[in-house]
């Protein structure tokens, strides 16, 4: 099948060309060229964009496809046990009316630590495929760091997350791993081969992460406040130490109890994540549009683009903002065949109404998704 988009403006993932035309050949992009074609978009008044990545999901059964209506095309999942993880990736290699899928597998924490609090209301057999709930594996002490990686290794994991949380911003108290715990899981899994991602949401649990030398942070911090000078010095080190940050401001503000709502009591709060991003940006740091979805809040799809409009509250352009969501995710997880709109890549790509390098709303106008060059069939999207 080969699909031509004519006279459409184009933002490729790091910049922007008012009018071009781009060619889907197969499942990869092309260079337009004389051939005959299969079917042809018009493009005048839309803009076309490489398909979102959402950098910080947990998938369950019907989220990939739920994402991919709303032109995400891969998820970065940060923690499925080994049944939902086979079944997904199954799905998502044999279909492509769902989002494809990338994962951390199981998560390192301690026994009892995060998230064990919180899956006692998922059902199970839904959500897990057989996995039973408090099962999965977890981790001591720095002697178990090699055994763990090695298993996390045969389940397929693409990447390793690390959870730093003593249950503080959940207005608790949970066990959490010791910081020489966490140093031997980063390196345990740097020696394998593998990225580390840390769940760090205070900056007291992301300094510990920093101390261990991981990649990336799966939240931006959010219990210090807007004066406190202990904020700007964390981005800094942050920046200093190269290491990328997946924002998830959506889920902050899911947590906050409505939109647009901020909790001034509650220490992860939606106005001090939102003003971590913004020091962070000015920082240097490596932005990464994620969100958080779950089964319950944030949905799938559908807060990728509020996560784009808190970006740009959050300080960034509209460009930054997409490009957080398409080009630099894809180059910190490695994804290189995807993310931008360039000849022989994978044709991943959303059209959508209007022009969100302006307006970063403008990506909730979804006039067509392509996923590995197939055309989707539109769905009526209910927000």
């Amino acid at each position: 099948m080969r699909t031509l988009i004519t006279d459409v403006r184009v933002f490729d993932g790091e910049r922007t060309t008012s009018r071009a035309n781009v060619l889907i050949d197969g499942d990869r992009l092309a260079e337009p060229d004389d051939r005959p074609v299969d079917v042809e978009v018009d493009g005048s008044g839309r803009t076309l964009l490489p398909g979102l990545v959402d950098a910080h999901t947990h998938t369950f059964d019907g989220s990939l496809a739920q994402a991919l209506t709303f032109g995400v095309t891969t998820e970065l999942d940060m923690f499925c046990l080994p049944g939902n993880l086979a079944r997904q990736r199954e799905s998502a290699a044999g279909h492509d009316d769902v989002a494809d899928l990338r994962s951390a597998g199981t998560l390192a924490t301690a026994p009892g630590g995060h998230p064990s609090q919180l899956m006692g209301g998922i059902d199970q057999a839904d959500a897990f495929g057989g996995d039973a709930v408090g099962a999965f594996d977890t981790i001591a002490d720095p002697g178990q760091a090699e055994a763990f990686v090695r298993a996390r290794l045969a389940e397929g994991a693409d990447y390793l997350k690390i959870v730093v949380d003593d249950g503080a911003v959940h207005g608790t108290r949970l066990p959490a791993l010791a910081p020489e715990t966490v140093t031997a899981v980063v390196e345990a899994a740097h020696a394998a081969g593998l990225m580390t991602i840390a769940h760090a949401i205070t900056a007291r649990e992301v300094a510990i992460a920093l101390d261990a030398a991981v990649d990336g942070l799966a939240h931006v911090y959010a219990d210090a406040e807007p004066e406190d000078p202990a904020g700007f010095e964390l981005a800094e080190r942050i920046a200093a130490q190269g290491v990328f940050v997946v924002t998830t401001l959506a889920y902050f503000e899911a947590i906050s109890g409505q939109v647009g709502a901020v909790d001034h009591a509650h220490p992860g709060n939606l106005r001090n994540a939102v003003h971590a991003a913004r020091v962070l940006h000015r920082a240097g740091v490596p932005l990464l549009a994620g969100t958080d979805a779950n089964p319950f809040a944030p949905l799938h799809g559908a807060a990728l683009h509020r996560e784009l409009v808190l970006l740009t509250e959050a300080g960034l352009s509209a460009v930054e903002a997409l490009a957080a969501a398409t080009s630099v995710p894809a180059r910190h997880f490695g994804l290189t065949d995807r993310g931008r709109i360039a000849p022989g890549l994978r044709a991943d790509l959303v059209l959508v109404q209007g022009d969100p390098t302006r307006d970063v709303s403008a990506t909730g106008e979804i006039v067509e998704v392509w996923r590995r060059g197939v055309r989707q069939a539109r769905k009526s999207i209910v927000d």
